[in-house]
């Protein structure tokens, strides 16, 4: 059978990389017994942007533990975040005609800097409404499993603000949601009676140069590691301490290629992080959004029991396949996964969602009640229809298979097929199988 990688977690006394401490993996093939365990680096899923590896029983000589550390060091950025901040001050004093950005460098440049990026492209006349929007400065890193930086369209980010602060949330742990963040920090600075803060958690240490060590943490969802230690660690268990009944909710949008089980468990730990800090009711969770799309749903379900999914598509600037309905080339399939009751999360009705008596939750306009089922169905916008013999609704385009015993598309490779291998002719194996390709 195929071989899988498994996650085994963080272990205590892992190895670290550039990214923070290395997570632990085995490689298990079917029918085999386990492989040998090793360490990788938790956010890089292609070796080519970040390449730690690490036998787990493997000796390390000392030379290539300082080899190792050394080269950590310099893979770090060139300034602290309070370097950053002190430069950021002295930005905005600058007229507009010196107000210079590299885009090469991805940073602001001073004045003094301009010689050594004499040869690199830059952007003159950065004004101040370009700094309270840097995930638009910003050039996107759309290394799709680290970075992903695929940001929220306009109309989803004011859409899950805008049912934030209806929900009576006056704080949000903003992980990975740099355009949520700017939109919530740029509405404080322009409307005195706005009350939302936001702490934005993010691997991309370039938002450092624009947000004080209050608005920003260098934080790797995938290990849940704070760059900055103890001191950004604090920061975000103060921001988490809920005074004057300031309630909290965190938002989160992962890479969709990331680990489900490795987000899960730093999630965890944020939310432990939070119940740490409130004074009573030990055995409820921090409120949460988690976006994703819904055919993770199962996943997430393992980890959170208690989350449910809405039928809200979340929309991305650019990102061709996942914009809203008429503009995008198909409905986005990403969703809003939360723990909190469904009922109360209200959809705009203007975009065809509605409520849902029976499920007591805002359903988008083709998902049909199922009276079999007894439940909304569809889980990609389309109206799904029930099948007797598989006793559940599945997709419009699926149909029934005897030889499978289940619907599936119409054209479909059968797993009980009598017809031979394409390869050799026999039967009992795939194509891709086939004993006679090696």
């Amino acid at each position: 059978g195929p071989a899988a990688l498994a996650l085994l977690g963080p272990a205590p006394g892992a190895p670290s990389c550039p990214h923070g401490p290395a997570l632990l993996f085995v490689k298990t093939s079917q029918g085999k017994e386990e492989g040998r365990r090793f360490y990788a680096c938790s956010a890089c899923r292609d070796r080519k942007d970040c390449n730690f590896f690490q036998w787990e029983d493997e000796k390390v000589s000392e030379t290539r533990l300082a080899a190792r550390e050394e080269y950590n060091r310099n893979h770090q950025p060139s300034f602290t975040h309070r370097q950053n901040v002190d430069r950021y001050k002295n930005f905005v004093l600058l007229p507009l005609s010196k107000r210079r950005f590299c885009q090469e460098c991805q940073q602001l440049l001073l004045p003094a800097e301009w010689e050594k990026h004499s040869d690199h492209q830059f952007l003159c006349d950065i004004t101040t409404a370009q700094l309270k929007s840097p995930s638009q400065l910003l050039y996107p890193l759309e290394n799709k499993k680290t970075n992903a930086q695929y940001l929220f369209a306009d109309r989803s980010c004011q859409f899950l603000l805008n049912l934030l602060r209806d929900l009576g949330f006056r704080r949000v742990l903003s992980v990975g949601t740099p355009r949520l963040h700017e939109m919530i920090q740029s509405k404080a600075s322009q409307e005195e009676e706005f009350s939302v803060r936001s702490l934005l958690l993010d691997i991309d240490f370039r938002y450092s140069q624009f947000y004080t060590e209050d608005e920003f943490c260098h934080y790797n969802m995938f290990n849940h590691h704070f760059f900055g230690g103890e001191t950004a660690r604090e920061t975000c268990r103060k921001f988490l301490y809920e005074e004057n009944g300031e309630r909290v909710i965190m938002v989160t949008d992962p890479p969709f290629g990331g680990l489900v089980e490795a987000l899960a468990s730093s999630f965890k730990k944020l939310m432990a992080m939070w119940r740490e800090t409130e004074k009573e009711g030990h055995n409820k969770e921090m409120p949460m959004f988690w976006i994703f799309p819904y055919f993770f749903e199962s996943r997430i379900l393992d980890f959170f029991p208690s989350f449910s999914m809405m039928d809200y598509q979340v929309d991305y600037d650019n990102h061709a396949l996942y914009k809203h309905g008429k503009t995008g080339r198909r409905q986005s399939p990403v969703r809003i996964f939360t723990n909190l009751t469904p009922s109360t999360i209200v959809l705009p009705e203007e975009e065809g969602y509605r409520f849902c008596t029976v499920c007591q939750r805002y359903v988008s306009s083709g998902n049909q009640h199922c009276e079999i089922c007894n439940s909304c169905t569809s889980k990609d916008g389309r109206r799904w229809k029930h099948c007797v013999l598989c006793k559940k609704c599945v997709k419009p385009s699926w149909f029934h298979c005897n030889n499978c015993n289940c619907c599936t598309l119409q054209k479909h490779s059968c797993e009980k097929t009598d017809v031979g291998c394409f390869v050799c002719g026999k039967a009992g194996h795939k194509r891709s199988a086939c004993p006679s390709l090696s």
